[in-house]
C-alpha cells in the first residue's frame, strides 16, 4: 500500500515539476506613443493574427465621422498593425506583441494627401505597394463613440 501512495505522489510531483515554457519569451512588444493624436478606431485581422488601432487628429475624427473620400485640410492619422499572441494570464484572450507597421496620412493646407509607411517589419508585403488603396482603407474606418 505505502508502495502506491509512494508511487501516486511520485507521479504527482514529477506532473507539477514539469516546466510550462512560455511561447511568448522571445517577442519584443513596444508600446506606440501617439502623442498629440487620440485613438480613433481599432481591428482585428483573424487570417493574419493582428490588430490595428487608428490615431489622429480632430480634423481626422471629423473626417472620418462623415465618410468622406477626401480628408480635411489639416487632417493627420496613423494606424499602428501589431501581431498578436494569446495572453498568457488569461486563457483565451490575446495582446498585441510585435510592432508590424506604422502608417501614416497626412492631408496639407491645400487638400494634397500623402501616405507613408513610418516603420514596417513586412516590407515586401503587398499591401504596402499601392498607396491610394491603403489611403482609402484608412479613411474607411469609423470612429468609436466613447461616452
Amino acid at each position: 500500500m505505502s508502495k502506491i501512495i509512494l508511487a501516486i505522489l511520485g507521479s504527482v510531483l514529477f506532473l507539477t515539476a514539469c516546466k510550462n515554457e512560455d511561447p511568448n519569451r522571445d517577442h519584443i512588444r513596444l508600446v506606440f506613443d501617439a502623442g498629440q493624436l487620440q485613438f480613433i478606431s481599432s481591428s482585428l485581422n483573424k487570417k493574419k493574427e493582428t490588430m490595428s488601432a487608428l490615431y489622429g487628429n480632430n480634423k481626422a475624427r471629423q473626417s472620418l465621422s462623415t465618410q468622406s473620400d477626401q480628408p480635411q485640410a489639416g487632417t493627420k492619422m496613423k494606424l499602428v498593425t501589431w501581431k498578436y499572441h494569446e495572453n498568457p494570464q488569461y486563457t483565451g484572450g490575446t495582446i498585441t506583441g510585435e510592432l508590424l507597421s506604422v502608417e501614416t496620412v497626412e492631408t496639407n493646407q491645400n487638400g494634397a494627401t500623402s501616405y507613408r509607411v513610418d516603420t514596417a517589419i513586412e516590407k515586401k508585403d503587398d499591401q504596402f505597394q499601392n498607396k491610394e488603396q491603403r489611403i482609402q482603407y484608412i479613411l474607411g474606418y469609423h470612429p468609436v463613440n466613447m461616452p
